[in-house]
């Protein structure tokens, strides 16, 4: 900021020097009449004293900083020019007069004034100029852009920071977030159940997991469905159970349940499907607990999109704890194009990651995602397609 002082006969003269030397965005930020220096300047006709400001072309918050920090500077330098002058006329008594101190104290008293007004507008300015954010790193940027949320960014920053080693940041981030990204090579064995909220693609991912263990793992599958409630669900799952030649059970009840898996007993793994429930509804949840509980399991997996919206996560991970989940299946990776969401949903839920779909094919597009795969998706290294 320039700020320049124009001693003048009237504000015609002074408005006509500023537009001149400094342009037309000046501002006048002080005006007052003065006399002039010295003892005949105690007699002599008042003059306009002008201070005039503008800004420099930048119009950051630093220069707005700079700015008040400039204005503050020249009023406290004005200020010591008029302690100075003060007490330099109060050491010369003999050559002062009682009518050039009546005068001196009314000008001393309109400075004080000035400069209370001075003051004020400063104070004024600093509380509206916005504190200067932070500048954003590479690795902020990029993790924001992921969709990973906050919290986890500040986490992620921190523990990057912490390492100490000579590599470059982006490879001291990518330790870090494997560190962060539980995942479980569980044992596809016995009752497998599969919970979670509507839409999330359960049924799809029964089938893959069917195929996966029949065709390629040659294991002896079962399905058992107990999702009667949504249209063409019960259809669809013994479509595959017929394609690829594994028996299937439809439930309605909870005796019903011990029946099936009782029937089912020889197969190396029984794969349960379970209607999709609301995670606000915790009396449907409730019923969806009977029935698991007759299936005496602790390989219960918690099915949830990746495209889920991440205020939505804590709702449903927190709705289906009563059913003692204890690891998490993340679908529609193929449907993104962010990939944060992977570690929001883990951190949330507190459990590991067993599996990831990308796509519709059966019983292709399922796999698990180790914690290395999962920070190169996060970090944009690589992607799903």
């Amino acid at each position: 900021m320039i700020i320049k002082r124009y001693l003048v006969n009237n504000m015609n003269e002074a408005m006509t020097r500023i537009r001149y030397e400094l342009g037309q965005d000046a501002i006048i930020i002080s005006q007052r009449k003065i006399r002039k220096a010295g003892i005949q300047g105690f007699f002599s006709k008042k003059i306009l004293e002008v201070t005039a400001a503008i800004e420099n072309v930048k119009k950051n918050e630093e220069d707005i900083s700079d700015s008040i920090a400039a204005i503050r500077n020249a009023v406290e330098k004005e200020a010591s020019q008029s302690n100075i002058k003060k007490n330099e006329q109060y050491n010369n008594k003999e050559d002062i007069t009682e009518d050039k101190r009546a005068v001196e104290s009314s000008n001393n008293n309109e400075l004080i004034k000035e400069m209370q007004e001075m003051k004020s507008l400063i104070n004024d300015m600093v509380i509206k100029t916005p504190e200067k954010a932070p500048r954003r790193t590479k690795l902020q940027i990029k993790l924001e852009d992921s969709d990973l949320n906050e919290k986890l960014i500040k986490k992620v920053i921190t523990k990057t920071k912490a390492i100490d080693d000579e590599m470059e940041e982006n490879q001291k981030a990518m330790l870090a977030l494997e560190k962060m990204i539980p995942t479980s090579m569980v044992k596809m064995e016995g009752s497998v159940v599969l919970v979670g909220p509507t839409g999330v693609g359960k049924t799809t991912t029964i089938a893959k997991l069917a195929g996966r263990l029949s065709l390629l793992e040659k294991k002896k599958v079962g399905l058992i469905t107990i999702d009667t409630y949504r249209i063409g669900a019960v259809e669809q799952l013994k479509t595959y159970a017929d394609i690829m030649n594994i028996p299937f059970k439809v439930v309605f009840s909870i005796k019903e349940m011990e029946n099936a898996v009782d029937e089912l007993k020889k197969c190396d793994v029984i794969l349960i499907d379970t209607t999709g429930r609301s995670s606000k509804n915790t009396m449907h949840i409730s019923e969806l607990r009977a029935f698991i509980d007759k299936v005496n399991t602790d390989n219960i997996h918690l099915v949830i999109s990746s495209t889920t919206k991440t205020k939505d996560v804590d709702s449903i991970v927190e709705g289906f704890k009563v059913l003692n989940y204890n690891n998490v299946i993340i679908t529609k990776l193929d449907e993104t194009t962010t990939y944060g969401s992977i570690l929001n949903i883990l951190d949330a839920a507190k459990k590991p990651l067993s599996f990831i779909t990308t796509g519709q094919n059966v019983p292709d597009d399922i796999k698990y995602i180790s914690p290395n795969e999962v920070s190169n998706l996060i970090l944009g290294e690589d992607s799903i397609c």
